[in-house]
C-alpha cells in the first residue's frame, strides 16, 4: 500500500495524530525531544497545542504525516538537531561531528493503521524532507532489538532493522535505552 508523505505544515491533521482527545491535557505533542523538561511541564494542554501550531505555520514544518487518501495516518518528528534540546544538550546521544545534521526521533502510527509499512512510509518521508530542506545528513536514534520483538511503546523511536532498511548505517553507540533495548545512532548522507 502506498502512503503519501508531507510536510507537517497542517495543524489539524497533526493535532489528530498527537493531540490527547481533551486538548485542555498536556500531552506529549512530540516536544519532549524539542524543549527543556520545565518547559513543557509548566506548559498546559492549550500552551501546548499553540506551540505545535506555531510550528506548523514556520518552514521547515516540524515533521512529515503519512495519508491514506485525505486521512492523516501517521507522524515522524523530523528537524535540525540544532533546534531539539534534549540532543544539544542532553549527555545519553552523542554528537558525531560538527555536521548541521538534521534528526529523525519519533514515529507515531494511528491505532487501526499498524502494520501496513507507514513507519517505513514516513523515514523514507523524513529523509526526502530533510534532503529537499538542504540538510547535509539525517540522524535516527533507533531501538536496536536484534532478533527480538520490540512492543510499540519502546518502537516509537524505530528500529535499527527499519533504518538500515532505509540506507542508514550506524555511527555511534549510544547512553541511551528504550525499554530493555539500546539505542544507536544511524546516519544518512544526504548529499
Amino acid at each position: 500500500m502506498a502512503f503519501d508523505v508531507r510536510p507537517a505544515d497542517v495543524f489539524d491533521d497533526v493535532a489528530t495524530l498527537l493531540s490527547p482527545k481533551d486538548r485542555t491535557k498536556q500531552s506529549c505533542w512530540c516536544l519532549s525531544y524539542r524543549l527543556p523538561y520545565p518547559e513543557r511541564r509548566a506548559m498546559t494542554g492549550q500552551d501546548q497545542a499553540e506551540y505545535v501550531a506555531g510550528l506548523c505555520a514556520r518552514t521547515p514544518a516540524p515533521g512529515v504525516v503519512a495519508y491514506d487518501g485525505e486521512m492523516p495516518v501517521g507522524w515522524a518528528g523530523v528537524a535540525p538537531r540544532a533546534e531539539l534540546h534534549a540532543f544539544t544538550h542532553g549527555r545519553v546521544i552523542p554528537t558525531v561531528d560538527d555536521l548541521p545534521v538534521w534528526s529523525v526521533w519519533c514515529f507515531k502510527v494511528r491505532g487501526g493503521h499498524r502494520k501496513q509499512g507507514i513507519a517505513h512510509a514516513l523515514l523514507d518521508g523524513a529523509v526526502a524532507f530533510a534532503r529537499e530542506s538542504g540538510a547535509p545528513a539525517l540522524e535516527g536514534y533507533p531501538v536496536d532489538t536484534g532478533d527480538r520483538r520490540v512492543d510499540a511503546i519502546s518502537a516509537f523511536v524505530g528500529t535499527r532493522r527499519m533504518f538500515e532498511a532505509a540506507g542508514f548505517t550506524k555511527a555511534a553507540d549510544t547512553d541511551s535505552t528504550r525499554g530493555e533495548f539500546p539505542r544507536v545512532l544511524m546516519r544518512l548522507d544526504l548529499r
